[in-house]
């Protein structure tokens, strides 16, 4: 309860705006809520040690409370499953909150602006890793930002497909790799297939660049961009698996995290589909 109010009065400071906000007789899950609110909607720049300082001691808290998950403690499809495959003890299916992986990167399913979701306690991924890993991460996709406007013009928006990887912070796991996918507004299209597909090989193109061994891959898309869950998790699966079929050996683990019971139903289906006769590379 300290840090938090700690945290929650500095943070009111630090936005002279919502100094007034009255937090006297918020309840403890109120308090909280108000903390990630702020965070949330706070805009890029001007961040103090002070501020940061508090911050990391709450977060490093409610991630203690939450529970670390290290990559010993999921099993292997092979193990779950009993999949048999060359890539059985490479890929795990595991459902929770991605926020408490303990893996080499997890994966940031992001906007075009990359500045995380403003939106206070929206439910999305990107609200959860930035609210998780905490306002540096905002500080450095402005920096990243900033860099390539200046390259590209002020209106520079990040394309679908491309992977940007940052420091995790606050995050059990050392990076994050954030990547735009495809928005389906009137019916999917081979185009958004192609775009997702691009999400998840330069995700682990990103990986493999910078040694990163083990990364948990979201459902990208699925959720405020509406792609349709079933097609999105053959398009992820069929990738992962041509990729491992290139770079398996330089990969200990690839998690397939989800969240609904549905897209496990999906992962599992994809799972237990026999492997096709001719080795495919979808990468």
């Amino acid at each position: 309860m300290e840090k938090t109010d700690a945290f929650l009065k500095k943070l009111k400071e630090d936005s002279p705006e919502y100094g007034s906000l009255n937090t006297k007789e918020c309840s403890f899950g109120e308090k909280k809520r108000k903390i990630r609110s702020l965070m949330n909607i706070r805009m890029p720049g001007g961040l103090s040690d002070e501020l940061t300082g508090l911050q990391d001691a709450y977060l490093q808290e409610e991630l203690k409370a939450k529970g670390v998950v290290p990559l010993s403690d999921i099993p292997t499809i092979r193990e779950q499953y009993g999949n048999s495959s060359f890539y059985g003890e490479k890929i795990s299916l595991w459902q929770g909150d991605i926020t408490r992986l303990k893996v080499g990167a997890i994966v940031n399913a992001a906007n075009s602006r990359m500045l995380g979701c403003f939106i206070p306690c929206h439910k999305c991924i990107d609200n959860a890793i930035h609210s998780g890993a905490g306002m540096q991460l905002r500080e450095e996709c402005s920096r990243i930002m900033k860099h390539r406007q200046s390259l590209h013009g002020r209106n520079y928006e990040e394309p679908a497909g491309t992977a940007t990887l940052t420091k995790g912070y606050n995050l059990p796991c050392d990076y994050v790799i954030h990547t735009v996918g495809p928005i389906v507004y009137d019916g999917l299209n081979d185009k958004h297939c192609e775009e997702l597909c691009s999400c998840y090989e330069n995700v682990l193109k990103c990986a493999l660049a910078h040694g990163i061994k083990s990364v948990a891959l979201c459902c990208i898309s699925t959720g405020e961009f509406h792609f349709p869950n079933d097609k999105a998790a053959q398009i992820a699966w069929k990738t992962v698996i041509g990729f491992l079929r290139k770079h398996g050996e330089n990969m200990d683990r690839i998690v397939f995290n989800v969240f609904k019971d549905s897209d496990r139903k999906l992962y599992e289906g994809e799972i237990q589909r026999k492997e096709p006769a001719k080795k495919e590379s979808y990468v």
